[in-house]
């Protein structure tokens, strides 16, 4: 290796710091176009009817709308008179899990869809469930 500096490397180093010129941080990477964002439906109180055509337009919505995530909030279902009941199932008529099951079965809503996920408990945690929607390349 060689130890010494040019004459000239030495003019362009002196040059360099008497500028204002700053040096790229290469380290630094910078998210360009990127855009995230995220949507909420809280759909208590709803009935399975109401909440299955509430949560179709706002899936179509959202995308329409190039909405990365939603978050969908349907409790838990401990307040539900559907236990009194007997003609109607316990579990599978409580929005937490028809809501989803409807999606999943919903062939146009699942082309718009990546993924969906239970909730973090700060958004509701297993009273609720994400949606991550797929990248809408249409204007």
């Amino acid at each position: 290796m060689n130890d010494k500096i040019s004459d000239k490397d030495k003019i362009d180093w002196e040059n360099f710091l008497n500028s204002n010129e700053k040096l790229i941080d290469k380290d630094y990477k910078k998210k360009t176009n990127s855009t995230y964002s995220s949507r909420t439906i809280d759909l208590h109180g709803y009935t399975l009817e109401q909440a299955n055509i509430a949560i179709e337009k706002f899936i179509i919505k959202s995308f329409s709308k190039k909405i990365n995530k939603l978050i969908v909030v349907t409790g838990k279902g401990i307040h539900s008179d559907n236990e009194k009941n007997p003609y109607v199932s316990k579990d599978l008529s409580i929005l937490k899990y028809s809501v989803p099951e409807f999606i999943s079965n919903n062939k146009i809503l699942m082309e718009m869809i990546y993924d969906i996920q239970d909730a973090k408990i700060e958004d509701g945690g297993s009273g609720a469930f994400y949606i991550h929607l797929k990248k809408n390349k249409k204007p």
